[in-house]
């Protein structure tokens, strides 16, 4: 299995856990890193790390100095650059999935990047509504909508809407259950307390005769949906909202955490935490538990995808 890794912010954690995590993940996949052979070896000395033998890389970008801890537009364009290239080994095979480490959102600003993200990227580029998945094997939560004001979250909650992301989402991940979150407390009290949940099961049952079969559950009332016995039984949840997925999937599994774009001509995977800049260069202990879970996760779904087409 081939991974496109897409090295983050060169001023950031990012190519530290690249090259400590390195060893291990070469056993589960061929990894090639979107990174000059130059930039690769300015942040190596200033780590004081060995560049191992087998790093394969690909050539990315202009050269500048890396300067650590700070948001600057040379790495913010880096990051960006890096980034396109692992999208473009995917997009012609070269690669089965890629793996993104952490790129800083004010250097993409700095940089004039127009997107706040890789997710906003990755819809425009390929004209598609990315699905965000956040978690981990243990409790993955879906987004029905992400980066949006609180207060808009319940207009957006119509039937065709509802229908679209869970039927694309099932496709993509081919769970046999999937929970889906009422967007009021106590999942609307039957009316008292909103009508969205009305709209959610008439979604839900929709798309059950649509699959044939009884995938998603619901909707299930927010503040119980996450205890242990639920989570016995289902490991992936449709959200309505950012927080009310997130808040579960980080408290519990903050380190473990994964960032997943579903939906795509592609598959993409990432780290679900920052550059650090704090810890950047400084040779204090990474965990690299979220970039191994990113990889495992590109590795399985690339895997699936090829078999599904056999």
């Amino acid at each position: 299995m081939k991974i496109a890794i897409s090295i983050g912010d060169l001023n950031g954690v990012g190519i530290e856990i690249a090259l400590k995590a390195h060893e291990e993940i070469k056993t589960w996949c061929k990894p090639t890193y979107m990174i000059s052979q130059t930039m690769l070896e300015q942040a190596a000395d200033l780590l004081k790390l060995p560049i191992p033998d087998d790093f394969h890389t690909s050539e990315v970008g202009t050269t500048f100095t890396i300067t650590p801890s700070q948001a600057t537009k040379e790495s913010g364009r880096y990051s960006y650059d890096s980034f396109l290239k692992a999208i473009e080994l995917a997009r012609t095979n070269q690669a089965n999935a890629i793996t993104t480490l952490p790129i800083n959102k004010e250097a993409w600003n700095k940089a004039g990047i127009i997107y706040k993200g890789h997710t906003d990227a990755l819809a425009d580029i390929f004209q598609k509504e990315a699905i965000m998945m956040i978690g981990c094997q243990k409790l993955f939560v879906a987004l029905f909508t992400h980066h949006i004001p609180l207060k808009d979250v319940a207009p957006q909650i119509s039937l065709k809407a509802l229908e679209t992301f869970m039927i694309d989402l099932y496709h993509e991940i081919k769970e046999e259950k999937i929970g889906v979150l009422g967007l009021n407390p106590h999942a609307g009290d039957g009316g008292v307390l909103g009508d969205e949940e009305e709209i959610i099961t008439q979604a839900i049952k929709n798309v059950n005769r649509h699959l044939l079969e009884d995938i998603f559950i619901g909707p299930l009332v927010p503040d119980t949906a996450f205890t242990p016995h639920m989570r016995e039984h289902i490991h992936y949840f449709v959200c309505m909202y950012h927080d009310q997925g997130l808040i579960p999937a980080k408290t519990l599994y903050f380190d473990e955490g994964i960032n997943v774009s579903l939906n795509l001509l592609i598959i993409r995977t990432s780290v679900d935490h920052g550059t650090a800049y704090d810890k950047a260069y400084k040779n204090q202990k990474l965990s690299q538990q979220s970039y191994l879970n990113a990889i495992k996760e590109a590795i399985r779904l690339a895997q699936k995808k090829l078999n599904y087409k056999i």
